[in-house]
């Protein structure tokens, strides 16, 4: 397994008011989809992920990374170097789910002010 790859991950790659928060499609838990988006690139160590997403603790991300091993959207490679490394990388089910996203991602974008109307309107 290689190390990580490309440029690093931005810490504003996730923007605060980011239409997936509005979205009623949802993708695994509150981070899995930003975990899935993060690994799009290849592999990254678990530091590297949480560069962008600011208010994950080390706790809540170990467990979404979890939840998507078992589910077979991620694999784990651990590197018996003198300091372990621990890379994350999509597996092809993993990469197959950046379509349906695509589309959520495309579907939110295009009812961004219905979605809001409906929000602000109900109070939530």
């Amino acid at each position: 397994m290689s190390e990580a790859i490309g440029e690093p991950l931005r810490a504003d790659m996730f923007d605060p008011v980011c239409p997936s928060n509005l979205s009623p499609i949802h993708f695994g838990d509150k981070w899995a989809g930003m975990i899935i988006r993060c690994l799009e690139g290849g592999p990254r160590r678990f530091s590297e992920l949480r560069v962008p997403m600011h208010g994950v603790t080390a706790k809540v991300l170990t467990r979404s990374l979890r939840t998507l091993e078992r589910d077979g959207l991620i694999s784990r490679t651990a590197l018996d170097t003198p300091v372990r490394r621990v890379t994350y990388a999509l597996t092809p089910l993993g990469r197959g789910m950046l379509v349906p996203m695509n589309a959520a991602c495309a579907w939110t974008a295009a009812n961004w002010d219905e979605l809001l109307d409906a929000r602000e309107s109900s109070g939530g």
